[in-house]
């Protein structure tokens, strides 16, 4: 799953619930007047964190945790607190159903066979799932066994996501992945045997990486035909490795050229980009992202995940405890949220800006009340001062980043971010 970044003022929401009856009733508080008006509430994803991996790479700002070999990591625990976690949630999603669902990491394909057979019977036991539900995992080359992914497919698993990064062993080697490119084409032969419906990450602008080495990444992933794409510029994040010690990368006049060539063999090969990143074949945009982009609603379970919850007149962002030994102890308390407030009128319209200004074809200007409960005027001036600078293109029925405001994307979300 893509990871979505908030900053800026909030304000202080109700105390977390520390267990399923005060749950109820901090439910209760939050269904109050307050300062929105939601005529309806938006579609509701799940996302489920699994933090452990076998290898810390040095570019990941994830919430990941090393489990040496690949075993050493709690995992009938760590399912006990998962649906511990869900049903003390439950009381702020009554009655809502479940239109998707990602299991993110970390690398959740390290979970047995048996394991992921009864997170998705919990999750089945206590939610109601759409009945076309969208239920991705994420997987690593390296964690790929044949019989493991026919059995994940058997439990529910309908979608793979999977993290190949790129076919170029020395590239693979620089990232730090614990496959080669051998492994990287084996995990793919082994997901179109299972599924129908599968991506690959890819990465670009990597360590030393010329555009032929780009051009043959992409060009080898597509051989696969996957149903849909995720093409990532190399960024160096805070509290990285990299970021300590940086790598030389392709300067921005190389990155440029990768951009343009990704676009081009893309388009060329039938896949339309619908997100920065995001690249599929018809039918096959990936959902649950999709949600998060259109500023729907998610309950985020498991160490370190986020939610984002609608209420008629607020609405609610959770953070979970991010190490696995304190989330599953605070679960324990029956205290798994370590932050809670509501988004405050101020900040809503970069919060939804900031998601929605990532889709390459726009949004329709009443989804900005849909999902906000304010009346579009709250981001007049704005809107005026992007249009006027050519990032912005708007009209009744559309409102869109230009080709220069997505080269532009960062300055043109901030121009929504008030002071």
């Amino acid at each position: 799953m893509i990871p979505i970044k908030i900053v800026g003022a909030t304000s202080k929401a109700a105390k977390p619930a520390t267990d399923i009856s005060e749950a109820a009733g901090v439910a209760a508080k939050y269904l109050q007047a307050g300062a929105l008006n939601l005529q309806a509430l938006p579609p509701l994803s799940l996302y489920i964190h699994f933090p452990w991996c076998v290898k810390k790479c040095p570019y990941c700002d994830f919430n990941s945790h090393e489990a040496k070999d690949g075993q050493t990591f709690p995992e009938q625990e760590y399912l006990d607190a998962l649906r511990t976690d869900l049903e003390m949630a439950l009381p702020l999603i009554w009655g809502r159903k479940i239109y998707t669902i990602f299991i993110g990491g970390g690398t959740p394909s390290l979970m047995s066979a048996a394991g992921l057979d009864r997170l998705l019977s919990d999750v089945r036991t206590l939610l109601p799932l759409d009945s076309d539900c969208e239920i991705t995992m994420e997987a690593n080359p390296g964690t790929f066994e044949a019989e493991k992914f026919k059995s994940y497919r058997a439990s529910g698993i309908n979608r793979l996501s999977i993290g190949i990064q790129s076919f170029n062993s020395r590239h693979l080697k620089a990232l730090g992945r614990i496959h080669d490119d051998n492994e990287a084409r084996r995990a793919v032969e082994i997901a179109q045997a299972n599924f129908d419906n599968f991506n690959l990450d890819l990465m670009y602008a990597l360590p030393s990486q010329t555009l032929e080495e780009a051009r043959h990444d992409v060009e080898t992933a597509m051989a696969f035909q996957p149903p849909h794409l995720s093409l990532y510029h190399l960024t160096m994040e805070p509290n990285t490795l990299f970021a300590k010690y940086p790598p030389t990368l392709p300067d921005d006049d190389a990155s440029a050229d990768m951009q343009d060539l990704i676009a081009e063999l893309t388009a060329a090969n039938g896949y339309g980009q619908y997100e920065v990143s995001a690249y599929a074949k018809e039918g096959h945009r990936a959902r649950h992202n999709l949600n998060y982009w259109e500023f729907g609603d998610y309950l985020g379970i498991g160490a370190g995940a986020h939610s984002k919850l609608s209420f008629p007149h607020r609405i609610l962002r959770q953070a979970r405890y991010k190490q696995p030994k304190a989330y599953m102890e605070q679960v324990r308390l029956g205290a798994p949220v370590q932050d809670e407030y509501e988004i405050g009128r101020d900040d809503m319209g970069f919060e939804f800006m900031l998601n929605t200004l990532r889709l390459h074809g726009g949004f329709d200007p009443n989804l900005f009340s849909e999902r906000t409960g304010l009346s579009l005027n709250a981001i007049e001036q704005q809107l005026n001062a992007a249009e006027a600078k050519g990032l912005l293109y708007r009209d009744y029925k559309l409102i869109k980043p230009t080709e220069l405001g997505q080269r532009f994307l960062n300055d043109l979300q901030q121009m929504f971010l008030k002071g």
